[in-house]
């Protein structure tokens, strides 16, 4: 089967920005572990649930009309001795263990000022459980797990609640920390000589170990063992990309949705390229003696660490090792891969985010020489497609010229790709009125439906730069009742909101998810011109 942009083996235009943004990439602003939402009331005077794992009990608490089971370990801490290796079983404890304070953060890599993580730690590889409070073991109710984005450098799963899912669509919400960085991804043979996968993946060992341990004790809770959605936007997505080709992850998971994170556009480096940049983080961290680097690593400091990631940032998964053997997308292209249905799709203007960070002044001047250099001799094709007077400003055209060459057209192609095997659901989120991420809003540009717009309609998310409106309220209330009845049927079918059809293996319908005219369209392809971006020569290096 020939894949979709299967032209885009060299960078597209102004990729090579994009992904130089990696550390921007979805949950670029950490919550602060164990801090509760400000809106959040626990319920008081009412017993307080309890429930059994493999491990033991844990007693959780009633909030805002769900229950969570916050902090519950699903691996060893991977510290000490254990640092760079796969994860192990958790631990069994006596008796009931407190389960109403979040875990800290994994270490963070790339944390860049606007609302870091106050609570760090190694020690991460905790998850949050959310249940209707009438939930009971045996329920079997549909389970959607979280994997936050960041691109494998940063980010908690402590930001995204799932109270108000889990209480609106009686559903079981799984949110997981998994290691980041470094810690999580160095592909050094004598690292992954420890393990039977022969991989430095470990972050994506991490979250098929968190699929498993929701696989053994989920009906606790009531949820179904046999229905688990994995779920994750941004490296999140790219996450379910690379749970979705791995071969030790079948069987844990019946459906998977993809947010802002298509599998052609965030690849996997294989491994061989990726050891050369993992010796040269090891000599940067001061592990360059051979025969000692792997010890040295699990001495040195985790700041220490950090500090030799800062210009050499971590690529995420690597494939061609027994843990992910091909890249996502030639798996996916090859129908060589875990099938379930999918529901994948973007946000409008996605590259709004990235471009307000860092060319919010950009001058027409500045856009049509950039756009030049980057483009060469398809330079001026590009500028008349995407001139700065139809758009507004110039840094509205070069997030439309970004947008539509990444995350759009890429959304469209992976979508393909999936649409020719399993059964297959896009949405473009679109509220010109969304609010951005706290921190993040720069004065007098307009930052709507840019990269992360839609986390604040789908969670309990406290990072939005303001509330929502009733309006858009109503907007999060549909989605999640979409998602959810992903969750539960393979098919985001909601009696009384729009029907939302299958896409085709060519150019399918796709959902726009608009406060006030939720529609479908077939035109996302030409209102992002994939056609030309399919086409255009590869840009030169």
């Amino acid at each position: 089967m020939k894949r979709p942009g299967n032209r885009l083996s060299s960078a597209r235009p102004l990729l090579g920005t994009a992904l130089a943004l990696v550390t921007l990439l979805a949950s670029a602003l950490p919550a602060v572990a164990s801090a509760p939402s400000p809106s959040a009331s626990v319920a008081a005077g009412s017993p307080r649930p309890v429930v059994t794992v493999a491990q033991g009990g844990l007693r959780g608490q009633t909030r805002d009309g769900a229950q969570e089971f916050l902090g519950v370990p699903y691996a060893a801490p991977p510290v000490g001795d254990a640092r760079l290796r796969a994860p192990q079983p958790p631990p069994r404890w006596n008796g009931v263990r407190e389960a109403v304070q979040q875990a800290p953060a994994c270490l963070q890599f790339s944390p860049f000022g606007l609302a870091d993580p106050r609570a760090v730690s190694e020690d991460c590889l905790y998850l949050d459980v959310y249940r209707p409070r009438t939930a009971r073991p045996g329920a079997r109710l549909p389970v959607v797990l979280w994997m936050h984005g960041g691109a494998y450098s940063q980010g908690t799963g402590t930001q995204f609640g799932g109270r108000t899912m889990a209480d609106l669509t009686q559903s079981v919400v799984v949110s997981i920390n998994y290691r980041l960085g470094q810690l999580g991804y160095l592909a050094l043979p004598e690292l992954g000589g420890d393990n039977a996968r022969r991989s430095g993946s470990f972050g994506l060992m991490d979250q098929i170990a968190a699929l498993q341990w929701t696989r053994q004790n989920i009906a606790a809770f009531g949820g179904n063992p046999g229905s688990v959605t994995i779920s994750g936007q941004s490296a999140g997505s790219g996450s379910v990309c690379a749970l979705l080709a791995a071969p030790s992850a079948a069987g844990l998971f019946h459906r998977a949705v993809l947010q802002s994170g298509p599998c052609t556009l965030l690849r996997t480096p294989d491994s061989a390229s990726a050891e050369g940049q993992a010796r040269s983080f090891a000599a940067h961290a001061g592990c360059a003696v051979p025969g000692e680097v792997a010890a040295c690593l699990r001495a040195v400091s985790g700041a220490a660490l950090v500090e030799a990631a800062r210009t050499l940032p971590t690529p995420g998964p690597v494939s061609g090792d027994g843990l992910l053997p091909l890249p996502p997308a030639q798996a996916i292209g090859s129908g060589s891969w875990n099938k379930v249905p999918v529901l994948i799709g973007s946000t409008r203007s996605e590259a709004r985010f990235f471009v307000a960070l860092t060319q919010p002044h950009l001058t027409a001047e500045q856009y049509t020489a950039q756009v030049l250099a980057d483009y060469g001799a398809a330079g001026p094709e590009v500028l008349a497609r995407y001139p700065v007077a139809a758009h507004g400003s110039p840094y509205l055209a070069l997030s439309a010229v970004m947008t539509d060459s990444t995350f759009a057209c890429h959304t469209a192609w992976t979508a393909q790709l999936f649409a020719s095997q399993v059964p297959t659901y896009v949405y473009e989120f679109d509220d010109p009125q969304s609010p951005t991420l706290a921190g993040a809003q720069v004065p007098g540009l307009d930052e709507s439906n840019a990269h992360s717009a839609e986390l604040a309609y789908l969670h309990d998310f406290t990072m939005g730069e303001r509330p929502l409106t009733p309006v858009q309220a109503a907007l999060g209330t549909r989605m999640k009742r979409y998602w959810a009845a992903f969750a539960r049927f393979g098919a985001p079918v909601v009696p009384g909101q729009t029907a939302w059809p299958p896409a085709g293996a060519a150019a399918g319908a796709v959902l726009t998810l608009n406060p006030s005219a939720t529609r479908t369209t077939s035109s996302f392809g030409e209102d992002h011109q994939c056609a030309f971006w399919r086409t255009r020569p590869p840009r030169p290096l």
